[in-house]
């Protein structure tokens, strides 16, 4: 029987499509079990201190913040700036940092940027604003892992790292992508809640400079951006000779002029860190493996087995919970140890992920089931903030989500932080938070707050959820 064009071509076009996805997740099929390596290694103790160390920590609670630190921090530079994003995008605000690391550039301070591959591909590759910046010669732009669709087994780990580090002074770290919708006050169609943390290293320049956690960050960013998976994204300096790039640096150029005439505050080196921020006993960085293939739980392990020394409460932030059975079992147990334990997501109404929230609706009695207390974000725009307090005095800021993603396939870092100080303002952005959030009583009641309206939501996107968490629950890990 002969087969007819058509049928050859839908046989090409399935064929294809099988060849992607089956290949993107070989390398996940099996979730990999916490080595005997990182249990013997964790000591619970490690990460407190009787001490003061050098660090100070205030933490950037609004997209204003973020952005206004960035730039105070990066025009301060003497000798290195580092930036390490999973999404970069063309946009006012990362035009303005861009010109803020082209004039430091040009004053001969070395600039790194590390770019998730994804990003690489779909929002830097036919930009020539980002042709500029890596036409510099003090400017090195590299990408992780980037997208090669013939060899789709590559494809999925990716690199969700985001943090800034200038000299030794400071550094940024947590859940913030380098564009409008994370950065500034600059009109966007969305916006979104998140959270970071600045560390100021008050040694800086002395005997004790090193103590400080900035070199935990910095060794691991070394780490990454020496891999053979990483890519140096248009390194030449002659694509300054092209049209449309020499015009992205003249603009770059005279945004940083416009920068300093209207916001001079950032500008003239009086900000105080010192005063401005809040001390701490000792931080250390909660990492996970680099590689771009299976994970090993590490950043889930190392976290859940701090939660499980709480003596009071723990309350986590995530903005997705995607769980499995190791992980439901693991929250179970600091459920039934801890006298409060408390996670806040967003709500499905109001989140941003459409394939999490199918999966969390298919799983939701699994997390109920935990005894976890489960609150719903219901506050208009979605929360992006990953973080958790430990009793009273311990604290952790970064990256990581609550989902299988996170745990088994990307690159994540946490910034876990001994201070008193800095986890009582943790708590109390918390609580506004949970004040704009429903209750969940089990798989389908909830307590809600009287000011609490609940967006309706259009049948065809309810059953578009019911039919997508169904056809994910193999490949639950991309959720």
């Amino acid at each position: 029987m002969r087969i007819k064009a058509k049928q050859m071509v839908l046989i090409i076009v399935v064929s294809i499509v099988v060849y992607l996805v089956a290949g993107a997740m070989v390398p996940f099929m099996k979730y990999k079990d916490v080595s005997r390596q990182a249990e013997e290694n964790f000591r619970a103790e490690d990460f407190r201190s009787s001490g003061t160390g050098p660090d100070r920590a205030m933490l950037l609670e609004t997209s204003e913040s973020a952005l206004e630190h960035r730039i105070r921090l990066m025009d301060g530079a003497k000798s290195r700036i580092i930036l390490s994003t999973f999404d970069m995008r063309n946009g006012e605000s990362t035009k303005d940092l861009l010109a803020v690391l082209w004039h430091k550039a040009e004053e001969g301070v070395k600039v790194q940027i590390l770019v998730d591959g994804f990003s690489g591909l779909i929002r830097m590759e036919p930009d020539p604003l980002f042709y500029a910046a890596a036409s510099h010669p003090n400017i090195q732009i590299k990408i992780y892992n980037p997208i090669n669709l013939l060899m789709p087994w590559k494809s999925q780990g990716r690199m969700h790292d985001k943090y800034v580090i200038v000299d030794d002074n400071a550094y940024i770290l947590g859940g913030r992508n380098t564009f409008d919708y994370f950065l500034g006050d600059y009109d966007s169609k969305n916006k979104s809640l998140d959270r970071e943390v600045l560390i100021y290293n008050t040694a800086q320049g002395g005997a004790d400079s090193k103590e400080s956690s900035l070199f935990q960050v910095e060794a691991y960013f070394h780490q990454v951006w020496n891999l053979d998976v990483c890519r140096l994204f248009h390194d030449d300096e002659s694509l300054q000779k092209k049209k449309r790039v020499r015009e992205q640096i003249d603009m770059l150029a005279s945004r940083y002029e416009e920068l300093k005439e209207k916001q001079v505050g950032l500008f003239d080196g009086t900000y105080d860190y010192s005063n401005n921020t809040c001390p701490t006993n000792r931080i250390r960085l909660v990492s996970g493996p680099t590689g771009i293939y299976g994970k090993e739980p590490a950043v889930f392990y190392t976290l859940t087995e701090l939660m499980k020394q709480a003596q009071e409460r723990v309350v986590i932030h995530t903005p997705y919970v995607v769980t499995n059975d190791y992980m439901n079992e693991t929250l179970t147990e600091i459920a039934d140890t801890v006298p409060d334990v408390k996670m806040v997501i967003n709500s499905v109404e109001n989140g941003d992920n459409f394939v999490a929230s199918s999966d969390y609706q298919y799983h939701k009695k699994d997390v109920v089931a935990t005894g976890i207390r489960l609150y719903e974000y219901d506050g208009g725009i979605s929360t992006h903030g990953k973080s958790l307090v430990i009793d009273n005095d311990l604290c952790a800021v970064g990256s990581y989500n609550f989902d299988l993603r996170s745990t088994y396939m990307d690159t994540e870092l946490m910034l876990v932080i001994q201070s008193e100080a800095l986890t009582e303002q943790l708590i109390h952005y918390m609580d506004d938070i949970e004040k704009d959030c429903r209750t969940v009583v089990d798989e389908t009641d909830y307590i809600v707050p009287d000011h609490i309206t609940v967006a309706p939501v259009p049948f065809l996107k309810r059953a578009a959820w019911k039919i997508v968490g169904f056809l994910l629950q193999p490949v639950r890990v991309l959720a």
